[in-house]
């Protein structure tokens, strides 16, 4: 069974997760609206320019989950999905799962956006494996902290090297479907690297090792 891997973000969906859950804070008054929304932004577009600082955008990001209880966490997570996740996912989605499960791939989503934001998302997908940054948690509430590495650009690719030795696994066959630049080392390291609405810099790469580009934005 060849292993599949999907980033999520911008592939799976039309848009970021993460970025849109500091949003739906922003609009619901559960952080201060200006000073969070400027923060955000900045923050999305350093990730899409390459050059953001994983740790301080961690603690940014992370923080609001250690103010507030975890049953009132999870109901807004659950609106959230409900709400802002599920008309984003891209037309394309279903058909290309649906083809890789006939082919009795494992399907796994690997992302640099925290597992709680994830975790629900790849349920809602049906995904069974998922591989993201994990928030840390004390005495049942979070900690704003996270544990261990940020599954963040080559941190994707230590994070699967962990999962494929614990599980058993290896690359042979596998494919990776991702947007974006930052997961340039991952996608050198699977056999059929797949560029995904890519960005510009992820496109130009693609074009010229003559990786496949694929549009699920219109099915």
């Amino acid at each position: 069974m060849p292993l599949t891997l999907f980033d999520l973000d911008n592939t799976l969906i039309t848009n970021d997760s993460d970025f849109l859950w500091g949003e739906y804070l922003v609009e619901h008054n559960i952080v201060d609206p200006i000073e969070y929304e400027e923060k955000n932004r900045q923050f999305f577009e350093d990730y899409e320019q390459g050059h953001l600082d994983i740790d301080s955008y961690l603690k940014f990001s992370l923080k609001p989950l250690a103010e507030y209880p975890i049953d009132q966490l999870y109901a807004w997570r659950a609106n959230y999905v409900e709400s802002v996740i599920k008309p984003l996912i891209a037309p394309g989605t279903d058909d290309l799962l649906a083809k890789h499960r006939a082919r009795g791939d494992t399907l796994l989503i690997i992302s640099a956006t925290n597992l709680f934001i994830t975790e629900p998302i790849a349920e809602l997908l049906e995904i069974p494996h998922i591989l993201a940054t994990q928030p840390e948690m004390k005495g049942g509430r979070y900690t704003g902290n996270y544990i261990g590495q940020p599954t963040f650009q080559h941190g994707k690719v230590t994070a699967l090297n962990d999962w494929l030795i614990k599980n058993n696994r290896d690359l042979m066959g596998s494919t990776f479907y991702s947007d974006s630049h930052n997961d340039l080392p991952l996608l050198e390291k699977v056999d059929h690297p797949v560029a995904v609405n890519p960005d510009a810099i992820l496109e130009a790469i693609s074009l010229e090792r003559k990786w496949p580009i694929l549009d699920l934005r219109h099915g």
